[in-house]
């Protein structure tokens, strides 16, 4: 069973949300939409579950267009940024929803139920209120809810946004585990990098209504398709091919991460230290090269924690080519 995706276009008024984008996601396969707010990431995935009109192509489901298909007979689960859970009903009803729309018999409503519960880590919680809940155990609550009927396909739409950055990272991997565990077929939307190769099998980048690469996490990463896909990823300084054989040693145009420069006596790069900021395990740098022909160029850099160098300081540099992008 596959989802595809072909030539689909979405326009709101003059201005178009997709342009004639082309998608397929196998079956157990979970593909991210990756890109900035305001893309149209989120507008597709409206579109594949029926929310929103099609002006030009067609979403199928094993070769079947699923154009006269309503919302509620595509057989796909839906989770949004906010859960949408039912306030009057606990975690147990909510989960058990789309199990009673389905008309299936309590012993084996009950069993689903309890058998979801545990395995997105709130047994125990059958009777309590989701009003009474945090966020992520929400989220945990609304993506039991949307697994409970075995959906075609998941769509989950920015499922994590909400949530402050520890959780966000550590849900994040608790819904990877929980996809594999439970074979889905999902479609997920979201604007955070580390959250789309923590989750996909493949990573698919839009910008501007199109999708301008689609490819296995570590190569998205590795060989971002273009300069602005590369800058989108945290490439916060381009070379061109020269300056990249000169500096880092790589034939061809790239990108460097904040990463991809870092204090290290025995390094072979001779640079002052502009400025200082401490993040949580590291300490990023503002560094001018000293033998670096361009004039005044500044790079960033990292330092370990403990007795970072200070403004003004010169210190010597290596390649961490883990920071280095290859572009195009």
């Amino acid at each position: 069973m596959s989802l595809r995706v072909n030539g689909l276009s979405v326009r709101y008024g003059p201005v178009a949300a997709v342009s004639d984008v082309d998608l397929a996601i196998a079956d157990g396969e979970v593909v991210a939409l990756l890109g900035p707010s305001g893309c149209g990431k989120s507008t597709l995935l409206r579109a594949v579950a029926g929310l929103e009109p099609v002006d030009a192509g067609v979403v199928s489901w094993d070769g079947v267009d699923l154009a006269g298909t309503p919302v509620h007979r595509r057989g796909f689960g839906l989770v949004f940024q906010d859960g949408q859970l039912f306030p009057h009903r606990d975690v147990a009803g909510n989960v058990a929803f789309g199990l009673r729309m389905h008309r299936v018999e309590r012993e084996a409503r009950e069993k689903r139920v309890s058998s979801l519960l545990e395995l997105v880590g709130l047994a125990g919680y059958r009777k309590r209120r989701v009003t009474s809940l945090s966020g992520g155990e929400q989220q945990r609550v609304a993506l039991a809810r949307a697994l409970a009927p075995r959906p075609k396909l998941l769509l989950l739409d920015e499922p994590l946004s909400a949530l402050d950055r520890a959780l966000r990272e550590q849900l994040a991997v608790d819904l990877a585990r929980l996809l594999r565990e439970t074979g889905a077929t999902a479609l997920v939307v979201t604007h955070d990098h580390d959250e789309a190769f923590t989750l996909a099998d493949r990573v698919a980048v839009m910008r501007a209504g199109r999708i301008v690469q689609v490819g296995v996490p570590t190569e998205v990463w590795q060989r971002p398709a273009d300069v602005e896909t590369a800058r989108f990823l945290g490439c916060g300084k381009v070379l061109p091919a020269s300056a990249a054989r000169a500096l880092v040693g790589v034939d061809g145009r790239v990108g460097l991460r904040a990463t991809a420069l870092r204090v290290d006596p025995e390094g072979v790069i001779e640079a002052e230290v502009l400025e200082r900021v401490h993040r949580r395990d590291h300490v990023r740098l503002l560094v001018r090269l000293s033998d670096w022909s361009s004039d005044g160029d500044e790079f960033e850099a990292v330092a370990p924690v403990a007795e970072p160098p200070s403004p003004g300081d010169v210190v010597r540099l290596s390649v961490d080519h883990d920071g280095v992008a290859v572009i195009g």
